[in-house]
């Protein structure tokens, strides 16, 4: 009996011993690791491993449970293994859609790169989310737009003028801000587009309908009109516009044929997309086209699906024009077009679309304005009337 109960305890013991180890190479809590990531973090929590589902498969952390946003590897402390999976940003295991990143970009004020105040703010107009950017100097702000320094009163005609940009689809030129600061004069200003895929217009894959266009349009004519006196200073009869791909789209398709009208002595820099209208022209946007400057600039590998709604653009123009009573010689000094540069889509400076942009804006006031000695970048003269150039050659088009 003896010896029975010394094996009992004996047994005893070594299961304690052999507990204790297992505890001792289990995973330990509470250490995290992070991980940056493409739309986010992915965070590895020490601990016994688990899963945290969704697309964008996120940290494989050691020990731990991922649960970030896009892709990342989350290394937590603790021992043992736990698959980390990087979510996309939301509870339901999606992942964000462009303009839900877009609304993790801070907004504020902050310095522009020529030293002038940026003020980034969303304002709700028509229902619609309006996130808008505009450089000036602070002085011209108003007290309400929060602006330090801002002494301007609302609603007042300042000295300079404003080049608003409408961005391609998924709102690069949004956040690059190539337009950014006071150039010639012109206070930049840029507007995102209130779509969950940051296209103006809304619209498929390829971009040609543009079912929102309408109404992306009218929200930005009360943006111009009704908001932005509220918040700076600037002349309202010296407002001009640049498209780019999606943003021209919607400029040319929608807001031209119906608010030119409201911007007398107006200019659009149409690049690299255009559609003819979709809409009926209003009696004053088509009055408006005889003092209307208006360039489309495209490359010469434009992408394929735009090369034809390039010249069908231009030609309803010119034809509205003629409608007014324009002769060929006043159209074409209006009203020009080139596609020289051999690029890809919107890369003007024939090397990729951000840099090709930005070329595109620092040459704005050549080709635009009065005086301009019409070249994109130091070299390529631009100024072809469109009237006999309604159809551009084309290559094959290229997305770089």
């Amino acid at each position: 009996m003896f010896k029975s109960k010394r094996s009992l305890v004996a047994l005893l013991c070594a299961l304690v011993v052999l507990f204790l180890a297992l505890a001792e190479a289990a995973p330990r809590n509470g250490n995290n690791g992070n991980s940056n990531s493409i739309g986010g973090n992915g965070n590895g929590n020490g601990g016994r491993g688990g899963n945290g589902g969704g697309k964008g498969g996120g940290g494989n952390g050691k020990g731990g449970n991922g649960n970030g946003n896009g892709k990342g590897n989350g290394k937590g402390n603790g021992k043992g293994k736990g698959n980390g999976n990087g979510n996309g940003g939301n509870n339901n295991g999606q992942q964000l859609t462009p303009q839900e990143k877009a609304a993790q970009e801070p907004d504020g004020i902050s310095e522009a790169n020529d030293g002038s105040t940026i003020l980034d703010m969303t304002v709700n107009i028509r229902q619609l989310p309006i996130r808008f950017r505009v450089s000036a100097p602070a002085d011209q702000f108003t007290q309400e737009s929060g602006v330090p320094g801002g002494q301007a009163a609302p609603n007042t005609d300042g000295n300079m003028g404003i080049n608003v940009l409408l961005h391609g689809d998924g709102g690069q030129s949004f956040f690059a801000y190539p337009n950014q600061g006071v150039k010639a004069n012109l206070m930049g200003v840029a507007v995102l587009a209130p779509d969950e895929d940051l296209k103006w217009g809304s619209g498929d894959r390829n971009g040609v309908q543009r079912p929102n266009g309408a109404e992306h349009s009218a929200a930005v004519n009360e943006l111009i009109t009704d908001v932005l006196p509220q918040m700076v200073a600037f002349n309202q009869s010296n407002v001009f516009f640049t498209g780019v791909s999606g943003g021209s789209l919607t400029l040319s398709g929608f807001f031209m044929p119906t608010f030119m009208g409201n911007y007398p002595n107006a200019g659009v820099l149409l690049s690299c997309g255009a559609l003819e209208p979709q809409v009926p022209f209003e009696p004053q946007a088509a009055a408006a086209l005889a003092n209307t400057r208006i360039h489309l600039q495209s490359t010469f590998n434009e992408l394929d699906f735009l090369q034809p709604l390039i010249p069908q653009s231009l030609a309803a123009y010119e034809r509205e024009a003629r409608d007014q009573g324009l002769s060929d010689n006043q159209i074409g000094a209006l009203q020009t077009v080139d596609n020289t540069p051999k690029g890809g889509h919107c890369a003007f400076d024939e090397q990729d679309f951000g840099t090709g942009v930005q070329l595109m804006a620092d040459s704005f006031a050549n080709i635009m304005l009065d005086g301009g000695n019409g070249r994109l970048g130091k070299a390529v003269k631009v100024l072809k009337p469109v009237v006999g150039n309604e159809n551009p050659d084309f290559g094959k088009g290229s997305r770089k």
